[in-house]
Formats: structure tokens, C-alpha cells, sequence
């Protein structure tokens, strides 16, 4: 029975993260019909968009160090637990503010990113978890699954049944997690708050969370957003843009599986210079064919494939780091990659009320490539990331 728990504690937190997900996406996808109920300017749409990022991404400091301390099945259901207070009551709100109040706690969803990762690497050998967690972030799909169902939700029920279908989606996940994992046997003494923070000396930490500033961060910018950009450049549809965002997201989720386990075989430092290469040149082909939407298509899946491949790289190296803390690493990495997700859309929609278009957002994209090739570069000349072992548990 004992081999079968770290299958089951994969596809249980899997799946529930992709709950998760969807209702940290939740506004993406009918931002535009919002708007429009609501009368809001675009930055105003797009902060309605990035604000649960916020939340979701510097909560899960915390809430990684709290998986290492108690274990990841009691923190998990909690968690998912405290989403249903904001998904029902966002259900009965009727103004842009009370949405915006909600919004934020609704983002506690992210953070089960941290939880998730934290849990799962407890069952698996190093060697196996570049491809293992890259298996485990597949719970952004959960993202896919809000882009293609919430404009069909809203669509047939209205507004409110959004948020209380979520809610429901979110109590059946809680208690499948209670039921049906376990935490690991073999769990760690409890930490002090210091020796947590610890990790924050190491230079691998901070160059980790800058290079999944942009690969992480860019896809849930994209995830988030391209629906926005598709309505305003292209007069794209709710549902329209819904499907098509849905299948960047599932590509770049698949993708990262495959970013991890080349990771494994030919070292991470190779594969990230691959990848802010190809994020280089394709911030700027999408900045300058932005008009035109096959080519703005193409640019889309390419950093599709490029931004998930980075992903599932990035996380190969973050266990290695302090693997007795391994929680506050991935908190950290994780906080940094949401906080990659909530300034951009802010930016562009300032942008796009300032200048008309998105060129210049899109070649910032390129420029933060190119730092952290160089940063890659000098960063990891020996060896992708030494083990730190004076904080094994």
C-alpha cells in the first residue's frame, strides 16, 4: 500500500491544484464582459485581472514553509477550505469594489502552486524530480480549464454561478484531499521561522526567482491576459478568446513535463539558455508582427513551448537548493513567478491607453530575456545549483 501513496498524493494534489487555478483565473476570461457591466477603463480592467496574482504569489512564502512544518495534506485542505468563503461571496457582489475586495482573498488559490510542489517532492528521489514535478505544475491547466468553461458559465447562468460552481468544485477537492492522501512518514523536525528564511542567503534563490519571474510569470501573464489582447486587437469573441487562450495554456502545461526531464538528462543552465534565447527573439517578433494574427499566433506558441520548457527547468533546480527547506524555496521562487504575472498585465493595460498598442510591453519582454541569459550565464558557470547541506532535516 505504502508504494502506491506518492501516485495517489501526485494525482490527488495535481488535480486539485488545477482546481485551484481555475479559480485563481477566474476573472481572465470575462474581463471584457466586466467591463463592460461595470463601465471600467482598461487599467482598471487589468487590475480587476492581475489582483488575485498578488495575493497567490506572496502568500506562498508562508504557506510553503507551513507545507515543510505540518505537512501538505493538513495545509492543502485548509486551503482549499478558505477559497469557498470568497468564491460564494463573490457570487452575491453587484459593484466594481466589492468584486475587487473578493478578488484579492480569491487569490489564496495560487498559493497552493508552493503547497503543491512542497508536498510532492517529499516522495520522490532527486533524480526523478525534474520530470515528477514537472507532472505536478501541470495544475495549470487549471487556467485552461477556466478559459474554455467560465465564458460558457457566464454565458448560460450569469455572473454568480461562476464564483458558487467554483465553490462547489473547491469543497469536493478539500475533501478528496483529506481522504485520500497522506503526509510522508519520514517528515521533518520543525523549523524555526530563521532557519526557513535561511535559504535567502544562497545566490541560487535569487537568480531561481528572477528566472521564474519571467518564465512563469510570462505565462500566467499570458494565460491571464491574451484574452484581453485578443478582444481589443483582434474583436476576438468571449468564448473565442476563452478556447484559444486555453490551448496556449494547455501547451505550455504540457510542455513542462518535457522542460523538466531535459533537465534531468542535459542539465538545467543548458536548457534555460535555451530557453531566454528563444523568449529574446520571440518578444520581439510578437512586438513587431502584433497586427497581423497568424504571426502574432505563431509568436503566441512559441512562447507557449519556450515558457513551459523553462517552467518545468526552473523547478528541477529549486529542490536541490537547501533540500531540508524546500518549502521556503519553492515559496520563494513561486512568490517571485506570481509576482511575474501581476505586473505585466497592469503594464500593458497603461500601455495600451497611453500608446494605442502593446509593442513596447512586448519588448520589455525581450530586454528581461536577454538580463537573465546574462544572469544564467554568469550565474551557473560549474554547475546548475550546489546542494546546501547544512540545512538538511
Amino acid at each position: 500500500m505504502f508504494s502506491k501513496r506518492p501516485l495517489s498524493v501526485l494525482l490527488i494534489s495535481t488535480l486539485s491544484m488545477i482546481i485551484a487555478f481555475s479559480v485563481w483565473s477566474v476573472f481572465a476570461p470575462i474581463a471584457a464582459d466586466i467591463q463592460v457591466m461595470y463601465s471600467l477603463t482598461n487599467a482598471e480592467k487589468s487590475i480587476l485581472i492581475a489582483t488575485p496574482v498578488l495575493l497567490g504569489s506572496l502568500m506562498r512564502i508562508p504557506m510553503g514553509i507551513l507545507t515543510d512544518r505540518f505537512g501538505g495534506r493538513k495545509v492543502y485542505s485548509l486551503t482549499m477550505l478558505a477559497l469557498l468563503l470568497p468564491t460564494i461571496c463573490a457570487g452575491f457582489t453587484h459593484s466594481y469594489s466589492m468584486l475587487l475586495f473578493w478578488a484579492f482573498f480569491i487569490g489564496m488559490a495560487g498559493t497552493t502552486f508552493a503547497i503543491s510542489i512542497t508536498y510532492v517532492s517529499k516522495w520522490y528521489s532527486p533524480q526523478k524530480q525534474g520530470f515528477i514535478l514537472g507532472i505536478a505544475g501541470m495544475g495549470n491547466l487549471g487556467s485552461a480549464v477556466a478559459s474554455f468553461s467560465i465564458p460558457l458559465i457566464f454565458s448560460s447562468f450569469g455572473l454568480p454561478w461562476v464564483f458558487w460552481s467554483l465553490a462547489i468544485a473547491v469543497a469536493l477537492m478539500a475533501l478528496l484531499l483529506w481522504v485520500g492522501t497522506s503526509d510522508h512518514p519520514s517528515a521533518a523536525s520543525p523549523k524555526t521561522l530563521q532557519e526557513s528564511l535561511s535559504v535567502l542567503k544562497f545566490k541560487e534563490t535569487w537568480f531561481l526567482s528572477i528566472f521564474y519571474f519571467l518564465t512563469f510569470g510570462g505565462f500566467v501573464t499570458f494565460s491571464i491576459y491574451l484574452p484581453t489582447i485578443l478582444h481589443d486587437q483582434f474583436n476576438a469573441s468571449t468564448v473565442d478568446s476563452g478556447l484559444k487562450t486555453a490551448g496556449f495554456v494547455v501547451l505550455a502545461t504540457f510542455v513542462r513535463p518535457l522542460g523538466g526531464y531535459l533537465s534531468d538528462v542535459f542539465g538545467a543552465k543548458k536548457v534555460l539558455t535555451f530557453v531566454f534565447t528563444g523568449m529574446l527573439l520571440i518578444g520581439l517578433f510578437i512586438a513587431f508582427t502584433i497586427t497581423a494574427f497568424s504571426l502574432f499566433s505563431v509568436g503566441c506558441l512559441l512562447a507557449a513551448i519556450t515558457l513551459g520548457i523553462g517552467n518545468g527547468a526552473v523547478f528541477k533546480m529549486v529542490p536541490s537548493v537547501s533540500t531540508g527547506n524546500i518549502g521556503a524555496v519553492t515559496g520563494i521562487v513561486g512568490a517571485f513567478g506570481g509576482v511575474g504575472g501581476f505586473f505585466p498585465p497592469i503594464v500593458l493595460g497603461f500601455i495600451k491607453d497611453t500608446s494605442g498598442d502593446y509593442v513596447v510591453g512586448f519588448s520589455l519582454l525581450a530586454l528581461f530575456a536577454l538580463f537573465c541569459l546574462l544572469l544564467n550565464y554568469s550565474g551557473f558557470k560549474k554547475q546548475d545549483v550546489r546542494i546546501n547541506q547544512k540545512h538538511l532535516a
